[in-house]
């Protein structure tokens, strides 16, 4: 089977809106998890010091939504951004997506990162034809891997020193769900 390429499409959830991000989403974006240290302290991107970092940022992404295979959602919550999930990867021959997503710590533990990635699992199942999806996450935030198990990924392994984060070389935990398994 082939993928079927639909881009970056609105998404609802029950508290949530998923969609394409837009240049206004840029202070929202610095203030509530870009410019946070301990948001970032396990992501592969440096912490933003300036808004124009995020605003460069937003440009790149933006104008990427043109394209079909590229899935990059912000999280909106009552009206603001709060975060954001992609797809980091995606191998179009094993018909594989790699998930990667961050939010603000205003939200952390709140079971909204589970929704949001539970519903762009379901989108990528059901809409893109994917076969797998998976994430990976360092040891040292076990949350994430929370996040993972809640929404039915299965712990395959970890990936010694397989990595590089904010913290130097780490650790990989991988986690993923494959479409028969839903």
């Amino acid at each position: 089977m082939m993928l079927t390429h639909k881009g970056t499409q609105t998404i609802r959830t029950e508290r949530l809106i998923l969609r394409r991000f837009r240049m206004e989403d840029a202070q929202a974006m610095f203030d509530n998890w870009a410019s946070d240290d301990q948001v970032t302290k396990y992501l592969t991107w440096p912490t933003h010091t300036a808004l124009d970092q995020t605003e460069w940022v937003l440009r790149e992404w933006t104008g990427s939504y043109d394209r079909d295979d590229f899935y990059l959602w912000v999280i909106e919550f009552e009206g603001q951004a709060i975060g954001s999930i992609s797809v980091v990867h995606m191998n179009h021959n094993a018909e594989k997506a790699h998930i990667g997503y961050c939010i603000g710590r205003k939200w952390w533990r709140k079971g909204m990162m589970s929704e949001t990635l539970k519903a762009v699992m379901d989108y990528l199942f059901d809409e893109v034809g994917v076969n797998r999806c998976e994430a990976c996450f360092d040891p040292r935030n076990p949350n994430s891997g929370r996040v993972m198990a809640k929404c039915g990924m299965r712990y395959e392994g970890t990936l010694r020193q397989a990595g590089r984060n904010n913290q130097g070389i780490c650790d990989e935990c991988f986690y993923s769900l494959l479409k028969s398994e839903r």
